[in-house]
């Protein structure tokens, strides 16, 4: 007896599941803000080797810009605590009770300077200030797609179709401006794309936790 399977059909309803946040903003009125705070850092890079971690060339402060950055640098820290708390959810907790911890670090970035990938294990939210940025001169700051490192290990060139029925990316680019605020979940690896300006980036990066 033959059997006939021609007429099978797939019925099934397409879902996009664990979304990932990433607030990318624009901060007003925050000129005399900027210039506070790119003179704490020239002031203090005057003074300062610097270290080196994800940066390769480029000026890197330690952590304790809140010890040296002045009320600019307190300003800046208190709005982006303010951003993460708006897109957090602690169960069973009142977020009035909720403590945050924040870390901050400056980077001043010359032409050909880059940062490679990788992440900020321990924290909850990673952050990142502009303080001078030129348009179009590269320097990008780019998030990986956590879900495609095991998959392009079997076919690196696999990709998901997502529900406008395209390929998903392997990573997001945001080309920074002066004055934008970036805020992501401190797991996502991420890094930056060379710089190709003429003059100087300068960037101040945040680590956030709660407790």
């Amino acid at each position: 007896m033959a059997l006939e399977f021609d007429s099978i059909r797939v019925r099934a309803e397409q879902l996009g599941l664990f979304e990932t946040i990433v607030l990318h903003g624009q901060l007003s009125g925050a000129g005399p803000l900027t210039v506070a705070l790119e003179a704490s850092i020239r002031a203090h890079q005057a003074q300062q080797p610097g270290i080196e971690r994800s940066n390769i060339g480029g000026w890197h402060s330690k952590t304790d810009m809140l010890e040296w950055g002045g009320p600019a640098a307190a300003k800046l820290a208190e709005m982006t605590v303010r951003a993460a708390r708006r897109l957090s959810h602690f169960e069973g907790r009142d977020p009035a009770t909720v403590e945050w911890d924040l870390r901050m670090w400056a980077n001043v970035s010359p032409p050909g300077a880059l940062n490679m990938s990788h992440a900020h294990p321990g924290v909850l939210w990673a952050a990142v200030y502009y303080v001078a940025a030129e348009e179009g001169e590269g320097g990008e700051l780019y998030l990986e797609d956590p879900r495609f490192p095991l998959p392009q290990m079997t076919l690196p060139g696999f990709r998901v179709l997502g529900l406008d029925g395209q390929p998903q990316p392997v990573e997001h680019r945001i080309a920074p401006r002066t004055g934008d605020l970036i805020l992501f979940p401190a797991w996502i690896r991420h890094g930056v794309r060379p710089y190709g300006g003429t003059g100087e980036r300068i960037s101040i990066a945040m680590n956030l936790t709660a407790r």
